[in-house]
């Protein structure tokens, strides 16, 4: 693997990786198939049921994975070769939404809440093996740019899957056509992904079963690795308090757009514009960027950014005002998410990757929902705006914690192994 500190690679280069390309090809497939599904079981659920409950339900059944199954998942991803983790998460996922099209002509609610919860369960599987298996395909110089790519994918395939579920379901007036073509997304990747060499998808390090510590040691571990480095331990623990407040922003901006703005909701596409707009512009410039700052500078200064940001949408009183800060954000979040990823994947030995992505995911997750309960609360004992301002001072809050934490890491140190 290539110096972490040469100079990062840029996007072209990056894509010459052909290895590479067939796995963000795969990725750009299923995100939109992803976007498809997202919207379609909101949108099914409200025609069956009529009940915000219900949709709360779906969103629970979706959330508890990442925060239960995800724990195990990295355990195991660390165990097994993870290109074939991968390829058979894309075949299960594709049995599980085409189940989601039976279902749904069929009305039974509670099978979807069900689904909902393996569907997300396989997919705590796939993402840390991934994440683990992206720096066995693309050189450390290249992953600042390799991951803001991966990002920039997964908002653009949520907007055109959400652009196609809408289609569809207005046209037909049903959700089965659209988890039908998101089945057929999962067999895509599956095919994309088969293609890349499996040398890439074996883990560096023990692989009989007599090497391998037990689940609980295992996951312990992984907990060890994240205590014992200040970079792994600052950076979760700063993406955690953020969450702490931004989950609460994604619950409240509907509302605030059509009570405290008083717009129609179907500026809702224009939001979303605004800040994909951001997160594409900046994924151009990642390498650049992360050729003249440190991971540490830019993810302390990307919080902070956030977190001003986020608290001046409080104060916004014109939707220009509003459509512009997003696209501010969208221009801080592509740094900070590829940063984030990168600082994972090269502190980390190959051997522990996927529990400490997993651990990483399930603790944002944790506190996105936390977040979500108490703001929804707020939201009606202080006002949706004042949570905004509270939000963005929590997330500046982050910034600072990352700040006192990343003092003394100058140079990213050698990744950090599993505790023998």
């Amino acid at each position: 693997m290539t110096d972490a500190t040469a100079t990062p690679l840029g996007i072209r280069q990056v894509l010459r990786i052909r290895d590479y390309r067939y796995l963000l090809s795969g990725q750009v497939v299923s995100d939109i198939g992803d976007g498809i599904t997202l919207l379609l079981l909101l949108l099914v659920i409200n025609e069956l049921t009529g009940s915000t409950v219900a949709l709360a339900l779906m969103a629970i059944a979706e959330a508890l994975p990442q925060m239960t199954v995800g724990l195990a998942a990295g355990v195991y991803v660390d165990r097994w070769d993870r290109r074939r983790v991968m390829l058979a998460s894309d075949l299960l996922r594709a049995v599980i939404v085409a189940g989601y099209a039976l279902v749904a002509l069929s009305g039974f609610v509670p099978l979807l809440y069900l689904l909902g919860f393996a569907h997300a369960s396989v997919s705590t599987f796939f993402r840390p093996a991934r994440a683990a298996l992206m720096p066995h395909i693309v050189p450390a110089p290249g992953l600042p740019a390799a991951n803001s790519l991966a990002q920039t994918s997964q908002v653009i395939g949520s907007v055109i899957g959400a652009a196609i579920a809408g289609l569809v379901f207005g046209l037909f007036g049903t959700g089965t056509i659209g988890f039908v073509i998101d089945a057929a997304t999962f067999l895509v990747s599956f095919a994309l992904v088969s293609r890349i060499a499996a040398s890439a998808g074996q883990v560096e390090g023990p692989v009989t079963q007599e090497a391998r510590p037990a689940f609980r040691r295992s996951l312990a571990e992984g907990m060890a690795i994240i205590r014992g480095s200040r970079l792994l331990g600052g950076t979760l623990l700063a993406a955690t308090v953020t969450m702490l407040g931004l989950g609460a922003v994604n619950v409240l901006f509907v509302p605030f757009i059509v009570d405290d703005l008083r717009v129609p909701p179907t500026w809702m596409a224009g939001v979303e514009l605004a800040q994909t707009l951001g997160l594409i512009l900046a994924a151009f410039f990642v390498a650049a960027l992360a050729a003249r700052l440190a991971a540490t500078t830019i993810i302390t200064a990307a919080l902070a950014g956030i977190g001003i940001t986020i608290a001046a949408l409080g104060g916004v009183d014109a939707v220009w005002q509003m459509l512009l800060l997003l696209f501010l954000v969208g221009l801080i979040l592509t740094p900070l998410q590829a940063m984030v990823s990168t600082v994972l994947q090269t502190q980390t030995a190959d051997a522990a990757r996927g529990r400490v992505a997993s651990l990483m995911s399930a603790s944002v997750s944790t506190a996105s929902v936390v977040s979500m309960a108490v703001g929804g609360v707020l939201g009606d004992v202080i006002g949706v705006r004042w949570v905004f301002v509270v939000a963005g001072a929590v997330a500046v809050l982050a910034s600072l914690i990352a700040l006192l934490l990343f003092r003394s890491v100058h140079r990213e140190p050698t990744a950090v192994a599993a505790p023998t």
